[in-house]
């Protein structure tokens, strides 16, 4: 007995915590020998049992962190509570710690909990702990840590590293070692694409991951980017870019520059020819379809410049690009109009009557300004587009129609008026005779009777 106290008093705490766990699992073990012995109904009484009045959670931590591992009792009546590792090892008892490994430490401990916190967590912690509460029966709760590794960084390969516009290409996407599997997803630019994924488990349980994807390409996918998206519960927003590089062959568009409107005989013009293309196209070329350019016509670089336009110009004029992917080109229809002309002023005319009367009289020219210009109005002269807008002859009628109408309209006005005020006439006839009782007195009477019917004089108005 003395001696066992002189081993007592030597040895460190630590040892003496051990030993103290060892003694209690050794009385633990003499007990369930004494009741394998009182026999089998009672033996299966004393095994340890899960009741819900000892609780704990699963813990999902990755490789590197802190886990922490938390024991509860809802009712505790002074029970002892203690952690055991998966191979049912102590690691605390109480608040005491019988195993040697620094990396277990006390977080919490009370008569209703008893917390630890394991550092540095490593792919062998991995397993089932469970929480002790000496009642009897014992009681048990499991907690399972789960650790997770994240996978490496992933990577990108491209079949073709320049794409040719219309062509398909296939990239694949690699997400290395990782616990558990990871998830691939693709974009391009804004939208999704379809994998296709493989899952590799290698021999030290961890997972690989490698997702193909095949699309087309136009010339619109030039500079987009395309992103493979690694799904992980261990990691967030991981994922790794290519952007695409299409060659196309040129896009070709001209722009008149001058004039802005009608082209018309006397004036000048001048196209530039807009040209784009990957690789950027070497040559523009300016021509003029089914006949020659004119011989003073000034082409530098893209632009052509013209003077003096006259009609023997009109017809198509070609800008054409060339890259080493293709050609294209876009067309201008010239078509030279008159030179404008100057309209002349309506006038007005009088016509006087007794009393006089002041109205206009419509101009046959100032009519022909009311009527919309034969000319056609400005319009593309580009392919597709070229051709001169035709005149709408229907409007035109209408509006004559109108005209004319309001013509007649006038004349028949301007009779009805002069009808109703006729002129009056002044005659000498019966000057005299306007106090003749009759008719044979007043020619009786009458101021030089019928000897001065010479004299006579009639004015109409």
């Amino acid at each position: 007995m003395s001696a066992w106290r002189c081993w007592l008093l030597d040895s460190k705490a630590s040892d003496i915590l051990l030993a103290f766990s060892l003694i209690s699992r050794l009385t633990w073990r003499h007990w369930e020998l004494w009741e394998r012995q009182d026999g089998d109904s009672h033996r299966a009484a004393q095994e340890p049992v899960v009741s819900q009045n000892l609780v704990t959670d699963d813990v999902a931590v990755v490789e590197g962190e802190t886990a922490i591992i938390s024991c509860r009792v809802k009712n505790n009546d002074d029970s002892v509570i203690q952690l055991l590792n998966p191979n049912r090892q102590t690691i605390y008892f109480r608040d005491m710690r019988p195993l040697k490994d620094a990396r277990f430490q006390l977080v919490n401990f009370s008569d209703n909990e008893l917390r630890v916190s394991l550092s540095n967590v490593s792919l062998s912690d991995e397993g089932r702990y469970v929480c002790q509460l000496y009642t009897d029966p014992p009681q048990e709760a499991y907690a399972d840590i789960t650790v997770l590794i994240p996978p490496g960084n992933p990577v990108i390969e491209a079949k073709d590293e320049v794409l040719s516009e219309g062509n398909e290409t296939e990239m694949t996407c690699t997400a290395m070692s990782s616990k558990p599997a990871a998830t691939i997803r693709w974009m391009k630019g804004d939208k999704e694409l379809k994998g296709k994924p493989k899952v590799e488990l290698s021999y030290d349980k961890m997972y690989t991951v490698t997702s193909r994807v095949t699309f087309a390409v136009s010339k619109e996918d030039d500079g987009v980017p395309v992103i493979c998206i690694v799904d992980h519960p261990a990691v967030k927003d991981f994922l790794a870019r290519k952007f695409l590089e299409v060659q196309y062959k040129p896009e070709v568009k001209i722009v008149v520059e001058f004039p802005q409107g009608l082209t018309r005989e006397g004036e000048n013009l001048e196209l530039t020819c807009q040209a784009k293309g990957k690789p950027k196209p070497q040559r523009v070329n300016w021509l003029k379809v089914d006949d020659d350019v004119p011989s003073h016509a000034v082409i530098t670089g893209g632009d052509l410049y013209i003077e003096n336009l006259n009609k023997s110009y009109n017809g198509t004029y070609r800008c054409v690009a060339s890259n080493p992917l293709g050609e294209s080109f876009d067309d201008y229809v010239l078509y030279v109009y008159d030179a404008p002309t100057t309209t002349p002023k309506p006038t007005t005319a009088t016509i006087t009557t007794t009393s006089t009367i002041t109205t206009s009289t419509p101009n046959p020219a100032a009519s022909q300004d009311t009527v919309p210009s034969a000319e056609p109005a400005a319009h593309d002269s580009r392919a597709g587009e070229g051709t001169p807008r035709t005149v709408d002859h229907a409007v035109i009628g209408g509006v004559v129609a109108v005209v004319v109408f309001a013509m007649l309209c006038l004349l028949i006005v301007l009779g009805r008026y002069f009808a109703r005020h006729k002129g009056t006439y002044f005659t000498h006839e019966a000057k005299g005779a306007d106090d003749a009782a009759d008719a044979d007195t007043a020619i009786i009477n009458a101021e030089g009777g019928h000897t001065n019917s010479d004299e006579k004089k009639e004015y109409y108005i």
